[in-house]
C-alpha cells in the first residue's frame, strides 16, 4: 500500500463522486463509459475504473493498459472479455455473467463484447489514471507501407481496408458502419465457435464504411490518455 500524503483535513479532499459527472465516451444512448480516476476523486490511491454500458454486438475495442491490470466484472446482462496471452500466442475467450469477473494482467491485448442487451460491466485498474493504446490507433497512425512491407501484403489493399478509421473508436463499431453479409461459399461462423453468444453470425460479417466525415471523439479532460 502507497503511503499517502494527503491532507486529510484540507476543504478540497474528496470522499465521494457521481460517475455520471464524467462521461468518457458516449457511442449512444446504450453504448458508453463513465470514468472515475484520481483526477475526480482525490483520495482514491492507486485505483480507478470504466463503468461500461454495451449492447448487443458492442465492443470495447482491442487495446492495451500498459501500466495497470484490469479485473472486468459483470454487474447485470453478459459479455466476452477476450485475452492474448502473449506467452502461449493464445486468444483465450472468457464468458461473463453478472457476479463473475475476467482478470486481464498488466500490458495484455484485450477487449469485450456484449453478448446482450443491457450489459453492464466495471473494469476495475491498480493505477490512479490507467494508460491507454488502441488497435485503432495502432492501426490509422502506422504507414500501411509498413504493415505491407512486414507482413508481405498488398499496400494499396491495406491502405483501403484502413482508410475508414479516422479516429480512436473505443467503442465499435462506429454508428455510421453498415454490416453486410459476405458473398461466399463458406458457412457462416461465431467469433465464438462454441458458445452461442450473438444472434448474428458475427463472424460472417464484414463492416464497409462510406465515405464519412471526420468527427472528433470527445476528448475529456480527465488524464485517461485516451484521444
Amino acid at each position: 500500500m502507497a503511503v499517502s500524503y494527503l491532507d486529510y483535513t484540507s476543504p478540497t479532499i474528496q470522499f465521494t463522486y457521481d460517475l455520471s459527472n464524467n462521461l468518457f465516451f458516449k457511442k449512444d444512448a446504450r453504448n458508453y463509459i463513465n470514468g472515475l480516476s484520481i483526477n475526480q476523486l482525490n483520495t482514491l490511491g492507486n485505483v480507478s475504473l470504466l463503468d461500461i454500458f454495451l449492447s448487443t454486438g458492442n465492443v470495447v475495442e482491442p487495446h492495451i493498459h500498459q501500466n495497470a491490470t484490469e479485473l472486468v466484472y459483470c454487474i447485470s446482462g453478459s459479455a466476452v472479455v477476450s485475452i492474448v496471452n502473449p506467452f502461449t500466442k493464445e486468444l483465450l475467450n472468457f464468458p461473463i455473467q453478472p457476479g463473475q469477473v475476467a482478470n486481464v494482467p498488466q500490458g495484455w491485448w484485450h477487449y469485450e463484447i456484449a453478448s446482450v442487451d443491457n450489459t453492464h460491466l466495471l473494469a476495475i485498474f491498480d493505477a490512479p489514471v490507467p494508460e491507454f493504446i488502441g488497435g485503432s490507433d495502432l492501426l490509422r497512425l502506422t504507414p500501411a507501407s509498413v504493415f505491407a512491407h512486414t507482413y508481405c501484403l498488398n499496400e494499396a489493399q491495406v491502405k483501403e481496408t484502413l482508410a475508414p478509421i479516422t479516429q480512436t473508436v473505443v467503442i465499435g463499431p462506429p454508428n455510421d458502419c453498415h454490416a453486410q453479409q459476405v458473398q461466399d461459399k463458406g458457412s457462416a461462423r461465431s467469433p465464438y465457435p462454441n458458445h452461442a453468444y450473438f444472434s448474428q453470425p458475427y463472424g460472417s460479417t464484414t463492416y464497409q464504411h462510406p465515405d464519412r466525415p471526420q468527427h472528433q471523439m470527445p476528448v475529456i479532460g480527465n488524464g485517461w490518455g485516451y484521444r
